[in-house]
């Protein structure tokens, strides 16, 4: 008969060094994360604090109460709710808010509002199926609000659109 070796199984790093090692790799992932968001900060600017006006005892000039204010604004349209061009017996309620880049009268919003219903109704289904039809959707909704609007809105919020 053939001496056969016993071979025994190999053990590996104790309880203490695997323990230790988690630590080590902890401490260096902590270390970095703190890094990273050292460096990520420095970039970042604070926002200005309101400053009080220079000229706090004159009176403010006709027409310049609201342009040291104006900034963005986000103004809600009212559902749009019609079929569908082809096939016609499908309904859609799509619920927008366009984003100006300073405030607008209320007559351009519901002019952007009928634009759109326009717009809605001449879909094909087909054409707003999936992740890339709803892209496209998005982008032509945007293109005609910002045509409507002379340029003001910088941005279309879809917040709801169903099919039924």
């Amino acid at each position: 008969m053939a001496n056969v070796e016993q071979v025994q199984p190999k053990k590996g790093p104790s309880l203490v060094i695997q323990l230790a090692m988690l630590l080590v790799m902890t401490g260096a992932a902590i270390g970095m994360g703190w890094v990273s968001g050292g460096y990520l900060k420095q970039g970042e600017t604070p926002a200005p604090a309101p400053a009080a006006s220079e000229n706090a005892g004159e009176a403010e000039k006709p027409g310049e109460a609201g342009k040291a204010a104006a900034g963005p604004m986000l103004a809600q349209l009212a559902p749009i709710t019609t079929n569908l061009a082809s096939p016609s017996d499908v309904w859609i309620r799509l619920e927008v808010s366009v984003l100006y880049d300073a405030p607008q009268p209320q007559e351009v919003t519901e002019q952007i509002h009928q634009d759109l219903l326009a717009f809605v109704r001449t879909i094909k289904l087909h054409q707003i199926e999936g992740a890339s039809g709803y892209q496209h959707l998005k982008a032509d909704l945007e293109e005609r609000a910002a045509l409507r609007s002379g340029g003001h809105v910088k941005q279309v919020l879809v917040r709801t659109m169903l099919l039924e």
